[in-house]
């Protein structure tokens, strides 16, 4: 499991802020169900512009949760100035840190936070109707990539992914976001290395065992998923989905945007890769 620290285990289990308000004076969402993290913000001022109430509903992992409520927990009493300027460091501060790869979900709240101001006052939102979408698995701009690479001396598309998703999916915006970040830097663009021998069907199948140990079943198992090799017949492989991965609702976008994405990423990019398991289960 992640290492949670005791106040985003207590946020998670305990949210003091998850909920609607009626009419509210700020409202927005960002991020997408389909991708598996999605959040709504919804803000009530008092007579003086402060923020008097404000309420939230994610779609999301725990630090997902736990970082929305620490967000209000930030802002409440704020005027919008003042809350505007919360970072997702400062939800990661006070939450005593996220694991790495979880720093997307600090990142959501303060993009929250942000779009809803922007819309209360009228102006462009320019992270999303300036920016050009990158990343199309999970909608990321190049503007948020720009923003949070600068702000974070980002310098790898892994750390990019852990910030922002972007990357995270089929892998098809790689180049792109290596290309931002140079350009951030102030630097020429990596160069490529160079594409691995063709492999037997014995090496293949190795490979892809050795790819779902290591690197794919650690990032499922960490959120309650699991799962397992079922067979490789050609470019064709069969898995079946355990634990929460098996009912889970965004099932189908995890099997092409995490275990499809990093098997043609680092074994084949012409494998497919099918869900066996509700079809073992009925045998």
């Amino acid at each position: 499991m992640w290492d949670y620290t005791e106040k985003v285990r207590d946020h998670f289990l305990n949210p003091r802020h998850v909920g609607e308000i009626a009419n509210p004076d700020l409202d927005a969402t960002v991020g997408n169900i389909t991708c598996g993290d999605a959040l709504r913000l919804m803000v009530k001022l008092d007579k003086a512009g402060r923020i008097a109430d404000a309420r939230f509903q994610t779609f999301g992992c725990a630090s997902a949760i736990a970082s929305s409520d620490a967000l209000i927990e930030l802002i409440k009493g704020k005027a919008l100035d003042e809350a505007a300027r919360v970072t997702n460091d400062d939800i990661a501060e006070y939450l005593g840190g996220l694991p790495e790869a979880k720093m997307h979900c600090s990142v959501m709240g303060m993009e929250a936070l942000q779009k809803a101001v922007a819309q209360y006052r009228k102006q462009p939102f320019e992270l999303e109707e300036e920016g050009k979408i990158v990343c199309r698995c999970f909608g990321v701009t190049d503007r948020l990539i720009e923003k949070i690479v600068r702000e974070h001396n980002l310098r790898t598309v892994e750390e990019v992914t852990h910030y922002t998703k972007a990357g995270g999916g089929c892998g098809g915006c790689h180049a792109e976001i290596e290309a931002i970040i140079a350009r951030v830097h102030g630097k020429a663009p990596a160069a490529k290395a160079p594409a691995p021998a063709t492999m037997t069907n014995l090496q293949r199948i190795n490979r892809i065992q050795e790819v779902i140990q290591s690197e794919i079943r650690p990032l499922l198992q960490a959120d309650g998923g699991d799962v397992e090799l079922v067979d490789v017949d050609g470019k064709r492989v069969q898995v079946a989905f355990r634990g929460h991965c098996a009912w889970c609702p965004v099932s189908d976008v995890t099997l092409k945007g995490a275990v499809q994405a990093k098997l043609r990423e680092l074994v084949d990019p012409e494998l497919v890769v099918e869900d066996v398991g509700e079809r073992l289960n009925k045998s």
